[in-house]
């Protein structure tokens, strides 16, 4: 039977700006009177309007306004209806009151003191569109709440799991070589909407997800708009269902991610604020004394200065130059954007980045040990000093062919000296270009030829790298052999091509 005696309350919800955790998820009416042990009977107010309960609380006062904090699920037992109550409005106000603090349900404890739910309140319940539960007299208030707190957890462990996969996804995605991009896509997948980076001028840079109507993608436009620098630093929003949300990247830069869904989750802001972070370290230049002294210096060499002149303003020590190669790249495609390379530069430690037409090239510290990065093939050269720069720049190119040619992820410059040395690299390039002229203008037939050598002639294997047929393979190879003119199955031949395409 309910038991009127036991006060049932959950605390306050504390606010904050950026939670460590998601809150709490409210407990949708239905998976309550789903219960059956505790055979609760929905008799009054909308069949089903997708009602959720913050808590629940019991109160006998006739008027519980003052008391209630809105979502409950109020619990009584009828103990404050007044014995004379007849037809007058007294129910009517109680259901009313308790619509107007915010009360999400009502649930009416049957026995001892009312044999039945009185039909005033199921009324009252029906017109003002009140969710009312009748408690049956086997179940106590106490074992309602128990369930409350119980679906609550349940609800909260599985927000917290998703919460943890999507923090795992994001910065899985932002290792990709097109970390960017990856990063919008997981979010939009996680939030299950859409999310766009915006530029400091408000143009959208790179998208991802379910696009929304015109009205609301306008409306996130005008939300990241909000978010500029010396503003808040992320701001919310709602437009005929849909939900936007968007959050300044880092202070000053002007970088701005907007993110709308059809629904708003309680870990759906941790979610998204870590996508933020990501993208900030992502996008994000180096407001410092060091980018004014990487300006200087690339001043300087503009107007004549010699490298090791420059060098200094870089940082002392010797240094490595490191040629990047995206694992995902064909030769029909076009570079890793600006982005990539600039999550690449971050990830080995230096801002010094150069983004080539298939390359991307880093001029790293020589103390800084370089490892290898996902998705990522790399050259690397031996430490040199500024004037050995351009030394180190061939030697590290050197370095990724043979990278690219043996499938291993990092290649560093062999301190024995290779054949090609023995040759004047102008020499070299002449001599290369002249012998790939007839297959120079195909791409595709340069990159099948260069990997089917690399793979000592495997038509299976060169398949599968070029992710194409075998006899693709077989006939582009043979078209190679008749431009060139030149017999494949002679080893001289095979040698003398390879260096070829490596000086290329």
């Amino acid at each position: 039977m309910p038991d009127p005696s036991v006060p049932v309350a959950s605390p306050v919800p504390v606010a904050s700006s950026v939670p460590a955790v998601p809150p709490t998820p409210p407990v949708p009416l239905s998976a309550l009177l789903a219960r059956e042990d505790l055979a609760l009977r929905l008799i009054a107010g909308p069949p089903d309007t997708g009602t959720v309960i913050h808590w629940a609380q019991t109160s006998e006062m006739a008027d519980p306004y003052p008391y209630l904090l809105g979502g409950e699920l109020l619990l009584t037992a009828g103990v404050h209806i007044p014995d004379a109550v007849g037809s007058g409005t007294y129910f009517d106000d109680y259901v009313s009151r308790i619509v107007a603090a915010g009360g999400a349900a009502l649930g009416f404890g049957v026995a001892p003191v009312h044999d039945t739910v009185p039909r005033a309140l199921v009324a009252a319940c029906d017109t003002h569109e009140l969710p009312l539960v009748e408690v049956p007299p086997r179940t106590t208030f106490a074992a309602v709440a128990r369930a409350v707190w119980q679906l609550m957890a349940q609800a909260r462990h599985a927000e917290l799991r998703r919460v943890a996969e999507a923090q795992q996804s994001l910065a899985a995605a932002a290792a990709r070589p097109d970390p960017v991009p990856a990063v919008l896509r997981q979010l939009a997948r996680r939030v299950a909407g859409w999310a766009v980076l915006y530029g400091p001028e408000g143009a959208e840079l790179a998208t991802a997800g379910r696009e929304p109507g015109d009205a609301a993608r306008t409306a996130l436009t005008e939300l990241a708009g909000v978010v500029r620098p010396g503003s808040p630093s992320s701001a919310t929003d709602t437009l005929a269902g849909t939900h936007l949300a968007a959050y300044a990247l880092g202070a000053g830069q002007g970088f701005v991610l907007g993110a709308a869904a059809p629904r708003r989750d309680p870990g759906d802001h941790i979610i998204a604020s870590l996508a933020a972070v990501l993208l900030s370290l992502l996008t994000g230049e180096h407001h410092s004394g060091a980018g004014a002294a990487r300006s200087s210096a690339l001043v300087r060499l503009l107007l004549g200065a010699a490298p090791e002149a420059v060098a200094p303003l870089l940082g002392a020590g010797r240094w490595v130059v490191v040629h990047a190669r995206p694992d995902t790249a064909r030769p029909d495609t076009h570079a890793p954007d600006a982005m990539a390379a600039s999550a690449l530069g971050a990830a080995l430690g230096s801002p010094l980045v150069d983004l080539a037409r298939d390359v991307v090239r880093v001029l790293v510290p020589a103390d800084r040990e370089t490892t290898p990065q996902p998705g990522w093939t790399f050259g690397v050269s031996a430490p040199a000093d500024p004037r050995e720069w351009a030394l180190a720049d061939t030697q590290a190119a050197r370095a990724l062919a043979r990278a690219r040619a043996t499938r291993t992820p990092l290649v560093h410059h062999a301190a024995r000296p290779a054949l090609a040395d023995l040759v004047p690299a102008e020499d070299a390039v002449s001599h290369a270009r002249a012998l790939l002229a007839p297959v120079a203008g195909t791409p595709a037939l340069t990159e099948t030829l260069r990997t089917w050598l690399s793979l000592h002639g495997s038509w299976d294997r060169t398949a599968v790298a070029l992710s194409v047929h075998r006899n693709t393979v077989r006939q582009r190879v043979a078209r190679c052999a008749a431009l060139l003119d030149a017999d494949l199955d002679d080893p001289d031949v095979r040698m003398e091509l390879w260096f070829a395409l490596r000086q290329r």
